[in-house]
């Protein structure tokens, strides 16, 4: 009796995950925004080297430059996506982004394989692939989502930076 118990517990716990990562997985959420309602802009004389990071109430998040990411950043916005090789959901995410950015002018999708720039996706605590970040001009992390987005949901996210 106990072991149907204990069966009847973990399934009930496994379906409340499910359903959460379900509900959750591919939303685009703000980042840095805890006490600030807009993040404030990195002064456009902010050296260019490496990943900025400061405090929510510097910038609201941090600032990735082209020599970084090993590509030029879009005019407007860029759309960077952490992917692995073994990863199904990541080449979902490939179509969507690169749509997406062929649909927004001056927007770049750039895909960075998390597996080669390790130091990068610790310095970024990327979990899971793919993890889409939506940058604005000057490179600054203003959307995250974790899984696959949702075309509608890029696409709101880049309106927001623009």
């Amino acid at each position: 009796m106990l072991g149907l118990i204990l069966l009847v517990a973990v399934l009930a716990l496994a379906s409340i995950f499910g359903h959460w990562r379900k509900k959750t997985d591919g939303t685009m959420k703000t980042v840095g925004t805890t006490s600030v309602a807009a993040p404030i802009p990195v002064a456009d004389d902010a050296p260019e080297v490496g990943v900025e990071t400061a405090s929510v109430a510097d910038h609201g998040g941090e600032r990735l430059t082209s020599e970084l990411l090993g590509a030029s950043l879009g005019e407007n916005a860029t759309l960077v996506q952490f992917s692995t090789a073994f990863c199904q959901p990541c080449r979902a995410t490939r179509r969507i982004l690169d749509e997406v950015a062929t649909m927004v002018p001056g927007t770049v999708h750039l895909e960075i394989d998390a597996e080669a720039h390790l130091d990068l996706v610790r310095q970024l605590d990327i979990r899971r692939t793919p993890t889409v970040l939506v940058l604005d001009a000057r490179g600054v992390i203003t959307k995250r989502a974790v899984g696959l987005p949702r075309k509608a949901d890029v696409i709101s996210a880049l309106g927001e930076v623009l």
